[in-house]
């Protein structure tokens, strides 16, 4: 079987996911311009707009990213993706997510989680994040879904600095 990292068809009842298109870039930013989703992240910048299209263009080079979409109202909720595909770890990464606030609290992470868990895990047996090293609120989010912080290290975000970072696991069984 051939992971693909940007699937068509990932929804559920709360979520849907599309792949990220250039097109989608003023919806994504007017919920990323926000500088509350990024006060704990390792770049608290990206809410500016020079940050966030490092960002936009890093997402688009992935070929992983999606734009996460409310079901019910078609409303942008923000953007994750699937990156690092390891085939010889039988691995990948989850990460670059960010939801808008006004959609915190409301279970649309876990969801989000699930959905890329239950997908991936038809073809890994491994998946990893990399959440800032002062990102609290993320760190949370991971531990309430069953990741282990097992690592961390160094990051270098596409286009950005160098970051401290925790690398948590959520293997397949």
């Amino acid at each position: 079987m051939n992971f693909n990292l940007q699937p068509n068809d990932l929804k559920n009842e709360k979520i849907q996911l599309i792949p990220l298109l250039k097109t989608h870039f003023d919806k994504l930013f007017e919920v990323a311009s926000d500088s509350k989703i990024w006060e704990q992240h390792p770049n608290p910048n990206r809410y500016k707009l020079e940050n966030f299209t490092t960002y936009f263009k890093g997402a688009i080079d992935s070929k992983g990213a999606f734009l996460i979409l409310d079901s019910n109202t078609n409303e942008v909720l923000g953007s994750s993706r699937f990156y690092d595909y390891i085939e010889t770890d039988n691995s990948v990464l989850i990460g670059y997510t960010f939801i808008g606030e006004k959609f915190w609290g409301k279970e649309y992470n876990k969801v989000l989680k699930k959905l890329m868990l239950d997908y991936a895990f038809q073809f890994v047996d491994k998946v990893y994040f990399h959440i800032g090293a002062y990102n609290i609120r993320s760190q949370k989010a991971i531990e309430k879904i069953g990741a282990v912080k097992i690592d961390e290290f160094e990051v270098e975000y596409y286009g950005e600095e160098i970051k401290l970072n925790f690398v948590y696991l959520i293997n397949k069984n």
